[in-house]
């Protein structure tokens, strides 16, 4: 598909939006009670849900344990159902294990791990349903999921994948965009600093265009921080409600 056709004359794309406009997310937190913290999300048509364990003791190796802060673990996978080609997924596959270390180094960025020295903290993603921008709303789960299981962070963690088509930068690409030849940008960000947790290109961009995408990624990222704080206050009004009755 040439990238061209992703963007109409008009400045729409394949699916309505226009080109910064983000895709409806709808997030439910403490979806799973057995879980220290767990959220679902639906970005667009792709959803997941992330589940979060600790702080807790190291298990395993204690070589691992690091003294002065928490150890954080991530584990993704995807449904066998998630996508449209029914394909066994084995744990640990290559893809699997470099998004794993993706949102590992993303989280370690945001959450305050020196408050729990000797101990060590699970984020568990699963994509259900596939659609594009996988990383980015598992980071967007992720931060639902640590939130509600009560673990310190410097800012929310937001992210967002933003494309490049026809000079124009577009937000929050689904499936189609991702796989229509046009170069990505995945961003996940700290809004209020400003601080950039991960930064990952997976295509050549001429260096003229990274200025614009890197600020439609920035804009893109605090339009999910408004919608992920909007869930969070829903939930806490739910939650005190209920406490009162």
């Amino acid at each position: 598909m040439a990238g061209l056709e992703l963007l109409s004359d008009q400045g729409y794309r394949l699916d309505g939006r226009k080109a910064n406009e983000l895709r409806k997310v709808q997030a439910r937190m403490g979806v799973f009670a057995q879980a220290d913290g767990s959220a679902y999300i639906e970005q667009g048509n792709t959803k997941a849900l992330a589940v979060v364990y600790g702080p807790h003791e190291m298990r395993g190796s204690r070589s691992r344990t690091l003294y002065d802060r928490a150890a954080i673990n991530c584990q993704y996978s995807m449904a066998t159902f998630s996508t449209a080609e029914r394909k066994r997924r084995p744990h640990g596959d290559k893809k699997s294990t470099e998004m794993s270390l993706h949102l590992k180094q993303t989280f370690e960025a945001a959450i305050l791990t020196q408050l729990y020295p000797r101990s060590q903290i699970d984020i568990f993603v699963k994509i259900l349903q596939s659609d594009g921008g996988n990383y980015s709303v598992c980071v967007n789960a992720a931060t639902l999921a640590v939130i509600d299981a009560g673990i310190p962070m410097r800012d929310y963690v937001c992210a967002c994948t933003v494309g490049f088509v026809d000079e124009t930068p577009l937000a929050d690409l689904c499936y189609t965009e991702e796989n229509g030849g046009v170069s990505s940008l995945a961003m996940a960000l700290l809004p209020r600093g400003g601080q950039i947790a991960l930064l990952q290109m997976d295509a050549r961009l001429h260096q003229d265009h990274l200025e614009s995408m890197m600020e439609a990624a920035m804009t893109a990222c605090k339009g999910v921080s408004k919608v992920l704080d909007e869930v969070v206050r829903q939930h806490l009004e739910e939650a005190s409600a209920l406490s009162r009755d």
